[in-house]
């Protein structure tokens, strides 16, 4: 995004009040983020126990967040605070080219942990003889072709100028460059509304709604089966509703600054139309969509206890844990033995296994 120097009537960023807020925000944001999804990182690779199929995904989500924070945050976060991008060609390229990284790795790895989750509840038993070994590949290919897709934002960024009021010149960072006109800008602006928002959105829509029909088909069904059944369900219950939680923030996060960017790069008259409330919404959208990475983890608190658990053990000494830091582990193993023993029926040993457990 860039700085829209072309948006309404230029006013001194001393008089502005994004001037002394943003900066406030953003130190929140990376701060957050970088404890949130760093201990993520260090829960996944110290715990061999909490490296399933699931969880794999929410590393790669998490990978994708702090790359965007630590390599563009803490630039993108003078956009509204310092006169003149004073970072240089490189940084603005690798600012650029980062933040689609990110979201391309976001959308595309919530993409596949919802089709997961439908392989999952649907046929549980081949999901985890053939689709387990492959879920690494999965994630490596989706960080390939987000890579791909942000090469334009890697080739064609750059510093340009801006001739403002009383001829006064800024200097601004921006993925469009000028050579190529409207028709560039209009380009990309749709396409990364149908490649990283719309299309995603419509598939995670179907594999939801099949899901729900399955459920509900699986759940007229339960009074002729084994009692074990019900467990199974609720289990898949649980991880698809996290899931579900992890895309209905990001599509919330992202919605402002897609419609903003939408309106402003196809409506005839949006430049003149520019006044106080677009420049309040596109403000919003542009910290929404950094906001995005960082509140993964906190909806991951909420939801889940095992990583609950986790996070009280290294950010809160375990001060807010029901369960001590020695006993973790121990407690652990010991609830899995037991439920282990009352689901000893075959189908119960292929869905409730460590794949299925957050």
């Amino acid at each position: 995004m860039d700085n829209c120097t072309e948006c309404g009537e230029y006013v001194p960023y001393s008089e502005r009040l994004e001037t002394y807020l943003v900066p406030v925000l953003f130190a929140v944001i990376f701060l957050v983020g970088v404890l949130g999804n760093g201990t993520l990182v260090v829960i996944f690779v110290r715990h061999t126990k909490m490296r399933n199929i699931p969880n794999t995904y929410i590393m790669s989500l998490a990978l994708g967040d702090l790359l965007v924070i630590v390599t563009s945050l803490p630039f993108t976060s003078t956009l509204y605070t310092i006169e003149s991008w004073p970072y240089g060609d490189f940084v603005c390229k690798l600012s650029e080219a980062t933040k689609d990284i990110s979201i391309g790795v976001s959308v595309f790895t919530l993409t596949a942990l919802s089709a997961e989750r439908y392989c999952a509840i649907v046929n549980p038993i081949r999901r985890h003889i053939s689709t387990k070994p492959l879920t690494i590949v999965m994630a490596f290919v989706i960080w390939v072709v987000s890579f791909i897709l942000a090469l334009p934002a890697a080739i064609f960024s750059n510093v340009q100028i801006a001739i403002v009021a009383d001829n006064h010149t800024i200097e601004y960072c921006s993925p469009f460059p000028p050579q190529y006109g409207p028709p560039y800008k209009q380009s990309i602006v749709l396409f990364k509304f149908l490649a990283y928002y719309a299309c995603p959105l419509c598939i995670i829509a179907g594999f939801y709604i099949l899901m729900a029909r399955h459920l509900v088909l699986s759940t007229k069904n339960m009074p002729g089966e084994m009692q074990g059944q019900s467990n199974q369900i609720n289990a898949r219950k649980k991880v698809a509703k996290m899931v579900l939680a992890f895309v209905i923030i990001f599509f919330v996060c992202f919605f402002p600054y897609h419609t903003f960017m939408l309106w402003f790069h196809f409506y005839p008259t949006a430049e003149e139309d520019y006044n106080e409330f677009w420049h309040g919404y596109r403000i919003v959208g542009f910290c929404l969509s950094f906001i995005n990475s960082c509140i993964n983890p906190i909806a991951l608190y909420c939801v889940s206890k095992a990583f609950r658990r986790y996070f009280n053990r290294y950010l809160l000494c375990c001060k807010r844990s029901d369960t001590p830091c020695t006993d973790v582990t121990m407690t652990h193993k010991s609830s899995s033995m037991k439920h282990h023993r009352q689901n000893s029926v075959i189908t119960s040993h292929y869905t409730l296994s460590n794949a299925e457990k957050i």
